[in-house]
């Protein structure tokens, strides 16, 4: 890609965030994938601090509060675990993934040929920690004032989509309707699990014979299933 090409790329997402960054390279950390890091650097000593995954870490907490702190004055009526729920909806993987596609992310991010190779633009998991790696270095450049802001800014359709749905996650809404209707329980499977210990990335599915089958992945085995269950309802028609 020209530089001019990505300059605007990186313009239009700073657009979509409301937030101009005063430091770029926080920007440039944000989408860069460790595969790319690795190929330049072998992953070693202080080539590590350039990929986004300690931005990804941080994020990670500013997005929980962020949404909380959201959620909290929004809905004022709504129970705490009922709130609980709810975060997790908006928060999980799948929809970190989509957002990261709506803001074109797989365009920016910066991976190594392997990755490229591989899909890696398109992976729903490097979307997911890029979306986080971003709110990390918003923080860092504007405080939290400016996180905060663009959390509402670029998920605003998830947390209405969210809060006007069901109250129960999807295994929970999955399993009461397959015991009611058909007497069974849905069965979940680990599929695969890739990456380090400390960021893993999980592959499940959920098997109802001659009813529905899906998969889901999310950074954990807990967010794999429950991106499973949402599909198998979603292939159901159930929401």
């Amino acid at each position: 890609m020209r530089d001019g090409d990505l300059k605007a790329l990186h313009a239009e997402l700073q657009t979509a965030l409301g937030y101009t960054f005063e430091d770029a390279s926080l920007l440039h950390r944000a989408l860069t994938h460790t595969s790319y890091v690795n190929e330049l650097g072998g992953g070693e000593g202080p080539s590590q601090a350039l990929d986004n995954e300690r931005l990804e870490f941080l994020g990670d907490a500013v997005l929980q509060l962020a949404v909380s702190e959201w959620l909290f004055e929004r809905f004022p009526d709504v129970s705490e675990g009922a709130l609980t729920q709810r975060r997790a909806a908006i928060v999980n993987a799948d929809a970190l993934a989509e957002v990261g596609r709506t803001l074109d992310l797989g365009e920016l991010l910066r991976v190594g040929v392997g990755e490229e190779r591989t899909g890696g633009r398109a992976r729903a998991s490097n979307l997911a920690d890029a979306v986080e790696a971003l709110l990390g270095a918003l923080f860092l450049d504007g405080g939290y004032q400016v996180a905060n802001a663009a959390v509402r800014r670029v998920f605003v359709t998830r947390v209405e989509h969210v809060m006007s749905g069901p109250t129960k996650g999807p295994k929970s809404r999955l399993q009461e309707h397959m015991q009611a209707h058909h007497q069974v329980t849905p069965v979940y499977g680990l599929v695969q699990m890739t990456g380090p210990a400390h960021s893993a990335h999980f592959i499940c599915e959920v098997h109802i014979p001659g009813i529905v089958s899906a998969r889901g992945e999310g950074g954990s085995k807990k967010d794999a299933e429950k991106a499973a269950a949402q599909r198998a309802l979603d292939e159901l028609k159930l929401n």
